[in-house]
């Protein structure tokens, strides 16, 4: 349900634009001001991290987003989880994909033509995010980039209230869907705590209202919240979805809130240990997923970071995993370069060629194989699919990478009917 119009440009550019010199990195968990930002783009751009934040001051932000849509170099796009898997699951010919998130005139005319959005969602001003790109080897002031990646703000009310979620649910009677998607549950962060809860609970009584015979899909997306990712978790929203989708920064954060295995790890150090992400992975399956005692419905995980994707699933509820976690890893390597095979001129391999498959049981050791690239392994009930990205070396555009490897996972993905 989140949807907006992405303004999509480097974020040196943008500064500089704004007359912001370089400064050292300050992590902030909400940007309040433009000294703000531009600490919290040397502190992430340092680390080559994604994230993204709430921008509070409404003024501020708007003269910023006009600042950026103007600017010569920017770039406008669809955005928001939801309209990105939206538009990704449209280029395919034979389905139509019902949208619901706030849709500005400017959003509505980017949208594929097999995407629906009732009435109820359209509004008449855009939602803008302001993307804020940077190359592998960029340099602002004392601050070099050691990977590409973004730093994405938004001061965006209507998504962060999830206006649109009892629209979408009112729309499935008619619509009848054999998947649904959500999003956006990350933009409630720039609400008040109480407004916060309030707004879950109604959330998760929304969702209970999908008919259980529909799987449902959850992408995560960055936050700072760790009580609210632990409700999200523990009581409310894992156990009514099916599936969800999610990077090493959020897979890391979600341990951390709930003390999972490696909480104690404060981030990564370069590529994600495979064994460490296989632990948390299990254990989100053994401890929230579903099994013969617990009331939930989790049973499928695709992981996804820059040379590697992973895919845990429980036994006895999904099929063609192997093809899934390819057909993401593929989509990674060709929108990435804005291609439409993978050219193996403008890719390369990133990921382990030997790993070990956990750190907190007796662990496998995996040598992967080029002939056969999806590697399997299975832990007590549940089987992990693993398979390298070839990763494009000048990246056309790392925005709505993650939305697109989600997408083509699932539309890969055959569910078991239960």
């Amino acid at each position: 349900v989140n949807t907006c119009v992405d303004v999509v440009l480097s974020g040196v550019k943008l500064l500089e634009a704004l007359g912001l010199e370089p400064s050292d990195g300050k992590n902030h968990a909400v940007l309040n001001s433009r000294q703000d930002l531009r600490e919290a783009f040397a502190h992430f751009m340092e680390r080559g991290a994604a994230a993204e934040r709430f921008f509070s001051d409404a003024e501020a932000f708007q003269d910023i987003a006009q600042t950026a849509s103007e600017h010569p170099a920017a770039r406008l796009y669809v955005g928001g989880n939801a309209a990105l898997i939206g538009q990704k699951l449209a280029t395919n010919p034979d389905l139509k994909i019902l949208l619901c998130g706030p849709v500005g005139p400017k959003l509505h005319e980017l949208l594929d033509d097999n995407v629906v959005v009732p009435p109820e969602s359209m509004q008449e001003r855009d939602e803008f995010h302001l993307i804020l790109e940077y190359q592998a080897g960029e340099q602002w002031g004392r601050v070099r980039a050691p990977a590409a990646n973004r730093f994405i703000f938004s001061h965006d009310l209507s998504n962060g209230a999830l206006n649109m979620l009892e629209v979408f649910v009112s729309s499935l009677d008619e619509f009848q869907p054999d998947l649904v998607v959500l999003s956006g549950l990350h933009m409630m962060e720039g609400q008040s705590k109480e407004m916060r809860q309030r707004r879950l609970m109604e959330a998760v009584a929304s969702i209970s209202d999908i008919p259980t015979d529909i799987p449902i899909h959850l992408e995560l997306a960055s936050m700072t919240d760790q009580d609210f990712m632990s409700n999200i978790m523990h009581q409310q929203v894992f156990p009514l979805v099916n599936s969800i989708g999610l990077n090493e920064q959020e897979l890391l954060f979600l341990t951390q809130s709930a003390s999972g295995p490696h909480a104690s790890l404060a981030s990564w150090s370069g590529i994600p240990d495979v064994g460490v992400v296989s632990d948390i992975l299990f254990w989100i399956l053994k401890e929230h997923g579903k099994t013969a005692e617990r009331a939930s419905d989790l049973t499928r995980i695709h992981f996804h970071t820059l040379a590697y994707h992973i895919l845990a699933t429980v036994d006895g509820h999904w099929g063609n995993q192997a093809a899934a976690v390819a057909a993401g890893a593929r989509a990674a390597g060709t929108q990435a370069c804005a291609t439409d095979t993978i050219d193996t001129s403008k890719v390369f391999l990133k990921a382990p060629l030997e790993f070990v498959t956990s750190h907190t049981e007796a662990p496998a050791k995996i040598s992967l194989n080029p002939d056969e690239p999806v590697v399997h392994w299975h832990r007590e009930g549940i089987s992990f699919h693993f398979t390298p990205v070839l990763v494009c070396k000048d990246p056309v555009r790392t925005v709505g990478l993650g939305d697109a490897i989600s997408a083509e996972g699932l539309l890969y993905s055959e569910v078991y009917p239960q």
